[in-house]
């Protein structure tokens, strides 16, 4: 039973989050999914319902990093995320952190986001 409920109340925290989080076209929603094997990320326009651009560690620049959902290859896949929407002509970004506490593994994904000059 307690697995439910920590699913119950990170899906709560989820829609709490992403009912004040908007993106828009000059400001896109940067959602950040982090499983057990692997990390995605995508910048979404919810003004119409697209996804703009998106990323993963199963992607092929980044396969033969063996990419892992922790701290160092989170921090590794900001950067290349970072560096891709700069190619891309994203400059600013709203942060969705998908019900997650800031800390750890989204914490140093977005930190390697922002040195990228990636604003939030």
């Amino acid at each position: 039973m307690k697995l439910f409920e920590k699913q119950r109340l990170e899906k709560n925290r989820r829609f709490r989050i992403r009912s004040k989080v908007k993106g828009t076209l000059k400001r896109p929603r940067l959602a950040l999914c982090l499983s057990n094997k692997h990390i995605y990320a995508q910048c979404i326009d919810d003004t119409v319902g697209k996804t703009l651009e998106a990323l993963s560690s199963l992607s092929k620049d980044l396969k033969e990093q063996h990419l892992k959902p922790n701290y160092s290859g989170s921090e590794a896949f900001g950067k290349a995320f970072g560096a891709y929407l700069k190619t891309k002509g994203i400059v600013s970004v709203v942060f969705d952190r998908s019900g997650r506490s800031y800390h750890g593994c989204v914490k140093a994904f977005a930190e390697a986001v922002r040195a990228q000059d990636i604003h939030f």
